[in-house]
């Protein structure tokens, strides 16, 4: 996949999560959270007015940290493409 495909890919996937109205489980929510912002290269720190959360979304990160953006961006479409394929 030519890193075109790949960002387009993405996009659609990240759209796909955007237009979706039902509730997501929050350990989903945190993967994809971490994903998007590896595979943005959005490095700005948590902002939820809840510490807790903020914990949760840098532990999130933590866990990321040592993938590129691509391989981010191709964990993000695999989250979402898995959800809706096995989702109830």
């Amino acid at each position: 996949m030519t890193p075109e495909e790949l960002h387009t890919e993405f996009e659609e996937a990240v759209e796909r999560i955007n237009a979706h109205t039902e509730p997501f489980p929050a350990d989903f929510l945190l993967r994809l959270y971490a994903y998007y912002k590896k595979a943005t290269n959005d490095y700005g720190r948590p902002s939820s007015r809840k510490p807790i959360i903020n914990a949760f979304k840098t532990n999130a990160l933590f866990q990321v940290q040592d993938i590129s953006e691509d391989e981010a961006k191709q964990e993000y479409i695999k989250l979402v493409n898995n959800y809706f394929l096995y989702r109830k």
